[in-house]
This record gives C-alpha cells, structure tokens and sequence, in this order.
C-alpha cells in the first residue's frame, strides 16, 4: 500500500438512493480492472459487495462495504453505502473516511427521496462531488427532462462532463464535452454546444485562470484537473457522468474520469484539535504525526471486532504504539489489514489517504480518533421510531443484552436503554425496516429473537390546585404494634419556579424550617412542623415515602413532578412509632390529598420538522392538525421542497414514519427532539387511565 502516495489515492463514498446500481457499478469495476476474477451479481447472492446474509436476502445493501482497486496509476478506495434512508448512518459514517461523494442516479427514475438527503449530507461533510448517471441502458429514459431535474435540486453547478450516444438498448457510448470530438453522431445533446460553458465554469473557479482563459490560454491537463477539484470543493461544480454499469458501456470513460477528477488524497484540509484545543491543519505527510479516525465497527462472527479506519496524517504500522480517544492508555496496533469486502489481507503500514481496519480492540469504536489530535465526532442522525422489547425465550435476558449491545456498537443510529419509568427496554432505529433488518440479524448472528410492541409513552403526572389533608397509620397485632400520623399541604410546583423564592415565601410558609429540591422531578419538600409534633428523625422516612410513591404514580401509574409537599403537623406515639410507620403514612395521605389537588396526566411534547414536496404541504398540515400538532414554521429546502415545523405530542408520532411514507409516496422525512412536558386534554387522558387501568386489571 505505501507504493501510492496520497496524491495517487482516490478515497470515494457511492452514495444515492435505493435501485440506482451502486453496488451493481463497485461489483463491475472489481471486474473489469482485473482485481477480481468471478462473475458478481446482487440478483443471485454473489456480489461482492453485498456479502452479507441480510443483504443476500433482501438484495440490497444494508451496510457500507469498502472494496479498493488499482487504475491508471492510481489506487482506488470505493465505499459503497446502502441506498435506503432508513440505514442513512452507514453512509454519513463513511462520509469520514473518503474526499469524493459519487452520487449515482437511476437515469430511469432520476432524483429520489435519499438522492437529496446523500448530496445534502455530503455538503455537510465538505466532500468534492460528482454526479454518476447510471442504467443509461434502461427503457423510457427522457434524458432532457431527467438532466433539467437534477440541475432544479443541485442546481446549474451540475454539468454535464460526458453526453450518451442513445438510450435504452441503443446506449452505445459516451462523447465527452471537455473534449469534444469532430464527430458526435447519435449523441443525444450536442457536447460543442455545453463545451464552452463547461470551460467558463470550469477556468471561473480561479481568478487567474480565468484571466488567461480570456487571453485565449487554456489550462493544460493538469491545471484543469486542479481547477476542477477546486470547483468540486466550493460546490461550484458538479461533474456528471452517463453510464450502465450492467453493459459496462460509458465504464472506461468513468474511470478516467475519477482518476483525473475525483479529489486526491491529499487535496482537503482536515481541521482538528490538538491536545490543548488549539485548531490544527492535516498536510497529508506521511512524516509527521500520525493522525488517523475510525469511520465505521462491524462485528463480524468469525473475526468478531473489526474498526475501519482512515489515515489522514502521519503512518500508521502494524505493532505501533499509539493514543487512542477512547482509551485511557492508548493501545497498541497489533495487525493491519487492507479491506476487500469481507476479506481482510494483513499490510505492514498504511500512510495518508489509506483505509485500513484493525480487528479485536475492543477500545475502539467508531469515531475513535488516534494520535494526539482529535477529530470533529460524527453527526449522526438521531433515530425515532421505538419498540418495547423482551426475548422471546424466557432466561435470554443476558444473551439479547449483549446482542443488542453489539448492535449498537457498529449501528450509530440504533439505540438500546431501559426505560425506568415504565420498566421497557426500548430499541430505536431509522424506522420500521431498519429494526425489521436487524432482529434478522441478532436471529442469524446471535441466535436471538425478540418479541416487540409499541413502547409506553412516557407520561408525568402532576396536580393544578392546592389541596390539603391527614393519614393515620395504627397497627396493633399483639407486642409492638405501628403509630405514624402525617398532615401535609401540597401545591402545584410549575417547571422553572425559583425553589428558594417559592419556600421562603412567609404568607405561604410562616412556619418554614427547611426546604429541598430535588430537580430530577421538579419536587419541592417544605418541612414546616413544629413543637415536635413529628419527632425529627422520623423526617426521612416521610420524605421516602413521598418519593416511593411519586415513582409509583397516583392516578395512571406514571412519575410524578411538578409539586411541592409541606408537612406542617403530625402526631407519633413513643413506643409503636417507627421510621416504617412513617413511611406508609406519608405514602398514603400523599396518594389522598393528590388526588384531591386536580391531578393531571404530562405528556412529552416534541419539536417535528417535517420535509416534503411542494405539492404534499398541504396534506401534511391537515394530518398534523387531527393529530393535536401546531405548526410553528415553514421553509424552502429547494429542489422542490419544503420544511414543516411544529410542535405535537410524542403519542401522535409514534408510527408517523409509516403514515408520512404513504402521504409522500415515500418523498418525505421527519426528524423530532424532545421540547416539554404539556398538560394532557381532559379526553385524551381519560382514555389514558382507562387504559393503565385496564393493564393493572391484567397483570
């Protein structure tokens, strides 16, 4: 691998949405450059891309597979991502380890829902991007229209590098319009009539270029593949390229051009930080310090661990010693490997621009960074669609834990916890698919399987008046027998309420001793008696059984917050008073008085931007209206798109994903973060303690 300096190193991310032929396009480069002799087809299972039993499956990728091939005197890195947004975190992870974004089209179906989101993505990321349109060789391709769509959502920086000669089954080559040919015929555009223009954008990125440009001086080879780099890196150029990678006509032409045009290795500027804070530039030496970030974990059955990682600066070799982010000692590098698909080769040291993996570290994780500078983390997106789940064969607790602690490890987007208000272990993923695809996993790797509903809202309860009242406990059995009576005041405690302001109130609380706060609930105690009525070591008993049965919820089983409880009187007995006594006690007539005090249900209320086409916003915001949602905003997202804002309750959007596939014909998104707690309609909660009722009956 250190024969190919990062200059000669071409790391590309193919990226796009389900169907294109990205994984169709890797299979055949592998083919036709001689890297790998067999046929390789996603139809029949023996891609080599997606080698993955879920993948052979369902025939298409679930996650990244990183393949590597040599051309033209250049090494090739190619990460090839799952099309489907609902695996989006493969192809954001991968984003980390590459320079290029290779966004590929179905030429038959053009711009897609997961087109825009890897070129918006992308863009984030700082990445150079190309445009690859393939299945050129498909039916009913209305090139014109398909070339004015692309241009409408990325804009007219996208510009045509090639022109194809026929469509469909008369695809027969590709006539570029950076060198235009004497003869074009059969092209079904003109390529003189975009060489010019193409030249201006191309000279406009540099002001001196341009300048000799008009002087009548063209850049030569070289300076044009500079230009054009340039131009990849601000965005004011996006070259686009025709090509059917089942044909293979327009293959050798796309190769050329990734070699000229796809950014070297050595061409972004990485910033990152040193071990004081300090911003610091990668130069791509491969003489200095070594700085190097995992972009993606798989857990393979057989290898188990493995870590995929870029070098960016410096060189890493096999048997070093080196500082890692997410260890304390650092650890120490005992093989490297060069990644083809699933197979790994073992290198001995791997420079700038390399991708190599390190397999059984567990204190690597993706995100990782090694050496002394640390790399910016990854924006993953947050997952939203949950299931409640348990195993489905009864002491399999241990096994799916781990299971699914694996799962997490080499997914970013799906996340496992327990909920300890409603006592669920919760998993969340993209959506629907994205858990359907990995209980298939945990089943096959794991041999594991879960059974899953839909989780629990988590819902507060909480009270909206001022009540008051007493609980005597006795209890006489024979000897010692129990004695504990507690007077208690309570009132409504609003989030943001200033809990010393509020206690020290003297026309609220004349007789105040001490007050606590205890944030996590928002629970204001106020202990307010006097004379020894309660003797003070009964104290933290009351307080006890206050908080055990705010956690056990008075009206639906929900936590309690929001309130303040004073204890302004009691009575005790000096033989059958004890801490117990006092516990139940206060248990009770805190249970009593609540639900004297207009006790309410919470419930969590999310902020949900909502991106759709033009034409969809108003079905949208009629559904978003029946669902209790208020919309906040709006705004243009181009390319024919708009961004819906609101607030709604976590209830209404439990299964959005689903009901938002089928208003949009699966063109739209939804991201939500939690924003409050809100009081719950009268009607609405009714049918919630009906329902905690009735599961109470049940159990």
């Amino acid at each position: 691998m250190s024969k190919f300096t990062a200059e000669n190193i071409r790391n590309i991310a193919f990226c796009g949405h389900g169907g294109s032929g990205k994984t169709t396009l890797a299979d055949t480069l592998l083919c036709v450059t001689g890297t790998v002799n067999k046929n390789a087809s996603v139809d029949d299972g023996s891609s080599i891309c997606d080698f993955d039993d879920e993948e052979k499956a369902h025939k298409y990728s679930i996650e990244s597979s990183i393949i590597h091939f040599d051309h033209a005197g250049k090494r090739f890195n190619i990460v090839d991502n799952p099309g489907y947004p609902d695996f989006i975190g493969a192809t954001i992870g991968s984003f980390g380890g590459v320079d290029t974004a290779a966004i590929v089209i179905n030429a038959q179906s053009g711009i897609e829902v997961n087109t825009r989101r890897v070129f918006a993505e992308s863009k984030k990321a700082g990445l150079g991007r190309l445009v690859i349109i393939n299945k050129m060789d498909g039916d009913n391709i209305d090139f014109e229209s398909l070339i004015a769509n692309i241009q409408d959502v990325f804009g007219q920086e996208a510009v045509l590098f090639n022109v194809p000669i026929g469509h469909g089954h008369e695809f027969s080559g590709v006539v570029s319009t950076l060198n235009p040919p004497a003869d074009a015929a059969g092209a079904l555009v003109d390529p003189a009539q975009i060489h010019e223009s193409l030249i201006e954008s191309i000279v406009s990125v540099d002001d001196a270029a341009m300048e000799r440009y008009f002087e009548g001086e063209l850049p030569d080879e070289a300076q044009m593949s500079a230009l054009i780099a340039k131009g990849m890196v601000e965005g004011s150029l996006i070259p686009m390229f025709c090509v059917s990678s089942k044909t293979k006509v327009g293959l050798n032409e796309l190769m050329d051009a990734l070699a000229a045009y796809a950014l070297p290795a050595n061409f972004l500027t990485r910033t990152v930080k040193d071990a004081e804070g300090n911003d610091v530039e990668l130069k791509a030496d491969p003489n200095g310090p070594v700085a190097a970030h995992v972009f993606k974990t798989r857990i393979d059955p057989f290898v188990q661990k493995i870590n995929y990682m870029r070098v960016f600066n410096g060189t890493l070799k096999t048997g070093m010693q080196i500082a890692a982010s997410s260890s304390r000692r650092g650890l120490k590098i005992a093989q490297l490997f060069e990644i083809q698909a699933d197979q790994l080769q073992p290198v001995d040291e791997a420079g700038p621009g390399s991708i190599v993996a390190v397999t059984k570290s567990e204190e690597l994780h993706t995100g990782t960074s090694l050496g002394d500078l640390t790399f910016p983390a990854f924006a993953f997106p947050t997952p939203m669609v949950g299931l409640a789940a348990s195993p489905k064969s009864r002491g399999d607790e241990a096994k799916v834990s781990g299971a699914l602690t694996k799962l997490a490890e080499e997914d970013n987007t799906f996340l496992v916890e327990r909920n300890d208000q409603t006592k669920q272990l919760i998993i969340t993923g993209m959506s629907e698919l994205h858990l359907q695809v990995l209980q298939e996993r945990l089943k096959r790797r794991d041999k594991v399987e879960l059974e899953t509903k839909e989780p629990k809202i988590p819902y507060r309860e909480t009270i909206q008046a001022e009540a008051s009242g007493s609980y005597r406990h006795k209890k006489q059995s024979g000897g010692a027998g129990q004695f504990g009576e507690v007077h208690i005041r309570m009132y409504p405690f609003p989030g943001g309420t200033d809990p010393e302001e509020f206690a020290t109130n003297k026309e609220r609380f004349p007789s105040m001793k001490e007050f606590k706060h205890f944030p996590e609930n928002n629970f204001l105690w106020i202990d307010s008696v006097v004379g020894g009525t309660i003797p003070a070591n009964f104290m933290p008993a009351i307080e006890k059984g206050f908080k055990e049965r705010m956690e056990k919820g008075v009206i639906a089983g929900y936590h309690v917050q929001d309130l303040c409880v004073e204890v302004h009187f009691g009575k005790y007995h000096p033989v059958d008073s004890n801490e117990q006594a006092f516990k139940t006690a206060a248990s009770n007539v805190f249970k009593n008085v609540f639900q004297e005090a207009r006790p309410s249900l919470l419930e969590p209320i999310v902020n949900l931007e909502v991106t759709v086409p033009d034409d969809k916003v108003g079905d949208i915001c009629s559904d978003l209206s029946t669902r209790r949602g208020r919309q906040t905003g709006s705004e243009s997202a181009g390319g024919g798109m708009q961004v819906i804002k609101a607030e709604i309750p976590l209830a209404e959007v439990m299964t959005y994903s689903r009901s938002l596939a089928s208003m949009t014909g699966g063109q739209g998104s939804y991201v939500i973060e939690f924003n409050r707690y809100d009081v719950v309609p009268g009607n609405v909660q009714a049918q919630v303690i009906a329902a905690a009722d009735l599961q109470e009956d049940e159990e």
